[in-house]
């Protein structure tokens, strides 16, 4: 059994895919999500799902030891992050090493880096005059949105696109990719051992 933990700090749609994609797996399963935002809606959509949640301040969070604890207490073998709006800092990276994947809303390396993150990055998109833009789900390493590359899915930008509509397109591509990203780079794993 491979056991996932999500980190999340947003509305959780991300989170309540993936939990839903897994749910009838036979070797997979979500053991609970981490927040650092006391007041985010992935709270919700794991009290509708059964999955446990637990908030973790940014500061606790960026110190590793409580969140540490409790992954090693959920038998963790992978972390996902799911609109995660914390640096992951060395604690996590020696604990987990190739075992942290990150959705990123643009086509890496485009777009990535420190500050390049939700509509910061379909503003920059649009504003470049890119006529297509997409997702990359990547391994975390200690630089923002430089670790391998595990897949990638594309969609147009359209001329008349604002920030919002690009982002409910990019949004359309996360739900549907990511679960099965995850699921393939688990099978690698698997496959290595």
């Amino acid at each position: 059994m491979m056991n996932i933990a999500i980190f999340a700090s947003g509305e959780g749609t991300n989170a309540e895919r993936i939990c839903n994609f897994f749910a009838v797996s036979k070797t997979v399963r979500i053991v609970g999500i981490v927040c650092n935002r006391a007041q985010a809606g992935v709270y919700d959509r794991a009290k509708r799902l059964g999955v446990e949640i637990v908030h973790i301040s940014r500061e606790k969070l960026l110190e590793g030891g409580q969140a540490l604890d409790l992954l090693h207490k959920w038998k963790t073998d992978l972390i996902v992050l799911a609109g995660y709006m914390c640096p992951i800092t060395a604690p996590y990276l020696e604990a987990f090493p190739n075992k942290i994947l990150n959705i990123h809303p643009a086509l890496l390396p485009k777009y990535g880096g420190k500050g390049m993150y939700g509509e910061h990055v379909h503003r920059a998109v649009i504003a470049a005059g890119e006529t297509v833009s997409g997702i990359s789900v990547h391994l975390v390493d200690d630089h923002y949105d430089h670790g391998r590359t595990l897949c990638q899915a594309s969609c147009p930008v359209l001329s008349g696109d604002t920030v919002e509509s690009l982002a409910a397109r990019i949004h359309r591509l996360e739900h549907r990719y990511y679960p099965i990203c995850i699921e393939q780079y688990i099978e690698e794993l698997q496959q290595m051992q």
